[in-house]
């Protein structure tokens, strides 16, 4: 199945609801324009169309193979890789300083997702080696970003991060790793981690493992961690790949999704390589603050995974529209002549639209999230700077843990709309929902961002950013209801959209009361509550980004425009108004239910 890329949809997030001319007007972006955002997009879609996507099928049929400690990767990876690399992809983002681009991260989000659409398991590698240019730039000393993050950047040298081991999944305070120092300033390490994503390959000249681990004297918990830098091979005075350093692959994960991607058990210290026993690392800040440091690349990696889904989900609904429109069956409920195309029929037309709507209502929050990041880096005004990040926080939680739940919906409604040929293999919608079904785990479960997003984005600061959001939703309500009054043709859909999304807000609204009001007096009931609590956030932010493209929508509709895009989209919004904002009032019931469900629970099997 050929992927296309949304570029239509993209550059309407873009354009008219993150805010695209007022980030190229930030300080810094002088030399940025619409053209360059215009020719970065269209080469992307040329290279994930042409190069990557054909790879997509392969990664899932010929996956990685291990053999003395090597990895090879799928057939064509390795020369995509480099491909992705002499175009300057991985920097797209980055710091200029260092070899990077210095582009918006709203641009790199739709990159990125493009990307992730083309192939979910080729993506998995930049995403990573993202996150440890992310933590090196924020906490790595001078000689260190010297040393690594060019390289990085242009492609040469990959990154993973190493936290989980066989005894502490999410539950970092387990961690065993040690890393005793030496007298030459550097550490070694010795212990085993897993689920290493990329954790060894062929397809770069070196790979720097950011790794989680114990010093002798650390204390217990999470307070003891540290984080270091533990290259495949010990660069040398040049900066170069030089010894083989004691850290080897020593067997790759059998998964249910995302084939193409090797993900490793590693073993540091077990006394191969050239440089004896235990694996040079070197220390990344200070001692005992690695999990703080980590978090860095851990937030990154779970705005990356977002996208993720959302590249999922339009990979999924693009496969599925192509196919209800060729598949012919049944007659039209209204009556036919003959049989009819399946996407005729009206809860096909359902599926479809569940999917679109989904899909495009989660990109808009995402690209919007990275708007508040780059104000929240760039903007001219500290207050205004102080604002968006704490916008980019909340809304990094809900990307991450809506939008990836809603992947494996989007991609299960895929397998629906092909019927029985979609839960066959060859049709290719089984490896969508497949791949999808790890975005809701890796990096964070969909639990781990509610508690998150509970705890920290919300009880910290007494709901106030949440109130804030709140208020920004009304303002389009009021928008919404002027342009209902002004006697548009599309005023029964505006209305739709207006009511819906007001009592969506007002569940919202409520739900976040009710949690500051419960909290000082059960904690544990409101937690009960916490994943329900971060759905229903994600459906109102989808909700209002699409009713203010709804807004867009009549707009260009108003004055004149025949572009069949506008009203599509119109009836998108309108759709997701109707289908799936009405889920607002479940979730806020399911938290506020939350004391009630848990006095029944303490007699359980399951207490």
């Amino acid at each position: 199945m050929r992927y296309t890329a949304p570029l239509r949809d993209i550059r309407f997030v873009l354009d008219e609801l993150a805010g695209l001319k007022d980030i190229l007007a930030l300080p810094g972006n002088e030399e940025m324009s619409a053209d360059l955002v215009e020719a970065v997009l269209e080469e992307n879609a040329r290279f994930v169309q042409e190069v990557i996507a054909p790879l997509n099928r392969q990664g899932d049929s010929q996956p990685p193979t291990l053999r003395d400690g090597e990895v090879t990767v799928t057939p064509g990876y390795a020369e995509a890789f480099a491909e992705f690399s002499q175009g300057g992809w991985q920097g797209l983002q980055h710091p200029q300083e260092w070899g990077g681009q210095g582009l918006p991260k709203v641009l790199a989000a739709a990159t990125s997702e493009n990307l992730n659409a083309a192939s979910l398991s080729f993506s998995l590698c930049p995403l990573l080696t993202d996150g440890v240019i992310e933590a090196l730039l924020t906490v790595g000393t001078e000689a260190q970003k010297a040393r690594y993050i060019p390289p990085l950047l242009d492609g040469r040298w990959t990154g993973t991060m190493n936290l989980t081991e066989p005894q502490a999944g999410s539950d970092l305070a387990l961690v065993a790793t040690r890393a005793v120092p030496q007298s030459d300033g550097s550490y070694r390490l010795s212990g085993q981690k897993i689920f290493i994503t990329y954790g060894e390959h062929e397809m770069a000249e070196n790979i720097i493992h950011l790794v989680l681990a114990r010093l002798p004297d650390a204390p217990a918990g999470v307070k003891g961690i540290s984080l270091f830098i533990v290259p495949k091979f010990v660069p040398n005075e040049a900066g170069e790949p030089g010894k083989r350093n004691d850290v080897w692959c020593a067997s790759l994960e059998h998964k249910l999704g995302i084939h193409g991607s090797p993900t490793a058990v590693l073993l540091y210290g077990s006394g191969k390589g050239e440089v004896g026993e235990g694996a040079v690392g070197y220390l990344v800040g200070e001692a005992n603050r690695g999990l703080e440091y980590m978090f860095i690349m851990m937030n990154a990696a779970r705005y990356a995974v977002g996208i993720q889904g959302i590249a999922v989900s339009e990979r999924a609904t693009q496969q599925a529209l192509a196919y209800a429109r060729d598949r012919v069956q049944g007659r039209a409920v209204e009556g036919s002549s003959g049989p009819v195309p399946i996407v005729r029929h009206p809860d096909v037309q359902r599926l479809l639209l569940t999917m679109r709507a989904l899909t495009e209502a989660n990109r808009a929050v995402a690209y919007v999230a990275a708007a508040a990041r780059d104000h929240a880096h760039q903007h001219a005004d500290a207050g205004q700077r102080a604002a968006s990040q704490a916008l980019y926080e909340y809304l990094v939680p809900v990307v991450k843990g809506y939008a990836t739940e809603t992947a494996v919906e989007v991609a299960s409604l895929g397998i629906q709309v092909h019927g029985g040929m979609g839960f066959i293999e060859e049709t290719g919608a089984a490896q969508h929902y497949r791949d999808a079904r790890i975005l809701p785990i890796y990096e964070g479960t969909t639990a781990i961002q509610a508690n998150d997003f509970l705890g920290r984005k919300t009880l910290r600061d007494a709901g106030a950013v949440a109130q804030g959001l709140a208020a920004e939703i009304d303002k389009t309500l009021a928008e919404l209801r002027r342009a209902a009054e002004a006697g548009s043709p599309r005023q029964a859909g505006l209305q739709l959209i207006a009511r819906q999304l007001e009592g969506a807000v007002q569940a919202y609204r409520g739900t976040v009361a009710f949690l500051l009001q419960e909290a000082p007096k059960d904690v544990r009931t409101i937690f009960a509550g916490s994943v329900p609590y971060l759905m229903l956030a994600g459906i109102v932010t989808g909700g209002w980004q699409m009713a203010r493209a709804a807004l867009a929508c009549e707009r260009h509709l108003g004055e004149g425009s025949t572009d069949p895009f506008w009203a599509d989209k119109f009836a998108t919004a309108v759709f997701h108004a109707g289908h799936i904002l009405p889920r607002a009032a479940a979730q806020a019931a399911a938290v506020q239910a939350g004391g009630v469900v848990s006095a029944a629970l303490a007699g359980s099997l399951i207490a």
